[in-house]
């Protein structure tokens, strides 16, 4: 027999048997519970017309090719972080329509959905993806999907308690998404720590290939993003607005990139992991106020300051966030979507008194900038419980986590025979 057949077989075999089993009844139970749900209570709303379905399309490419190709970089973890990001992503829209639908679209005893309905959902799954990322590696596909649904759900009840009682606009509370999924993950991998962590694996490195991919992940997402903040915007001149804003913030979080990548390099070079991740801060952080910012410079304010963030965590708070906090984040997703995001919603709060200070409806004002530190409160506080409550769940035995010699590695999960050779 030869010898890297007999590896793969070898290591092949390590695969928990009964992992097969549950993985493939836990995702025929649900798809068949969402049968029945779509069966009994969802219609199709078709009175709505098809204007959007381009910028849906933009929306869909971005969360499905650009999310998942963002997760590529590992150099043994590319079918996993490309295939469990479809499979996530194919099921959490189906939850997100109805859990949605059920919430805001829930009239005479049916769902009435339609293309809005599933660009809403669609918009939300970056926070799984988002959380996927804090975890990517050491979490097999079962503990994926758990995940997936319960933050799924949480992340619809957090922007109905935004929209329903803090008056916040419906845009605005899919702008949360980054700020969600990044928190809601850094619990997740606190519970899934294990000291081998705090020292880099081989496995956990990169490779040129491994890199190219997700800066081709990073580049749709840089394209469509501004589609992304604009899309659920009814007004035709803030949704251009929203557009312009959102380019030129993601321009400049790109160049502040690559200037403080090499900056804070010791050899003087650019790190590829900072551009990947540093260059989309803009387009996070301008997302709340993407409609509302009436001059560029204060885009690219915004977009500097959400590059700069983002490159200075990543350099200064990984390390500590691994070592002191027992929080190893994968794809570093606090530096890429979290302070970003922190930065973005507490500007829009500072944009929305500035713009009407000494106005004659200061207080309104002043009401609507308080509800938005109240849905900004209400978001942190939400994924932080909801995270650290999924994470106490995912550790259990029954969801036969892999071991940390399984961990970065498509060999636990995928079948492709070269792998026993020099992979």
């Amino acid at each position: 027999m030869p010898t890297g057949l007999f590896l793969c077989r070898t290591m092949g075999s390590q695969y928990p048997p009964s992992l097969r089993i549950l993985l493939s009844a836990l995702i025929l139970v649900y798809e068949i519970s969402f049968i029945l749900i779509f069966y009994f209570f969802v219609l199709y709303d078709h009175q709505r017309n098809l204007d959007i379905y381009p910028v849906f399309q933009d929306v869909n490419i971005m969360v499905f090719f650009g999310f998942a190709f963002l997760l590529t970089f590992l150099r043994r973890y590319g079918f996993s972080s490309t295939g469990f990001s479809l499979l996530l992503a194919a099921l959490a829209v189906q939850w997100a329509v109805m859990v949605d639908g059920f919430l805001f679209h829930f009239s005479n005893g049916k769902v009435r959905i339609s293309l809005q309905s599933i660009l809403t959902a669609v918009m939300s799954i970056p926070t799984v993806l988002i959380s996927a990322g804090a975890v990517l590696g050491k979490a097999n596909p079962i503990q994926l999907i758990l995940m997936a649904l319960i933050e799924v759900t949480v992340f619809a009840a957090n922007r109905w308690i935004a929209m329903d009682v803090l008056q916040v606009e419906n845009h605005l509370s899919l702008m949360y998404v980054h700020l969600f999924g990044a928190y809601f993950g850094l619990m997740l991998a606190w519970w899934l720590y294990h000291p081998s962590l705090s020292q880099k694996a081989e496995k956990e490195t990169s490779k040129p290939a491994s890199h190219l991919f997700a800066m081709l992940g990073t580049l749709f997402l840089w394209i469509f993003w501004p589609s992304f903040n604009s899309v659920l915007i009814n007004n035709e001149g803030d949704k251009s607005v929203a557009i312009y804003n959102t380019y030129f913030a993601i321009a400049s979080s790109t160049v502040t990139a690559f200037a403080l990548s090499v900056a804070t390099n010791k050899d003087g070079k650019i790190n590829m992991t900072q551009i990947q991740n540093s260059t989309l801060a803009g387009g996070v952080a301008v997302g709340f106020s993407a409609s509302s910012i009436q001059h560029p410079w204060i885009a690219i304010t915004l977009g500097l300051l959400a590059g700069t963030v983002s490159v200075l965590g990543s350099v200064f708070l990984q390390k500590p966030l691994n070592t002191y906090l027992k929080i190893h984040d994968t794809c570093r997703v606090h530096s890429t979507f979290g302070f970003p995001s922190l930065l973005g919603a507490i500007a829009h709060t500072i944009l929305t008194i500035a713009d009407h200070w000494g106005g004659s409806n200061q207080s309104h004002w002043g009401y609507v900038a308080l509800m938005g530190l109240g849905a900004l409160s209400l978001s942190i506080i939400l994924s932080l419980v909801a995270g650290f409550i999924t994470g106490s769940l995912l550790i259990c035995k029954l969801w036969k986590a892999p071991p940390v010699a399984k961990y970065f590695d498509d060999q636990a999960y995928w079948e492709f025979p070269h792998l026993a050779v020099g992979y």
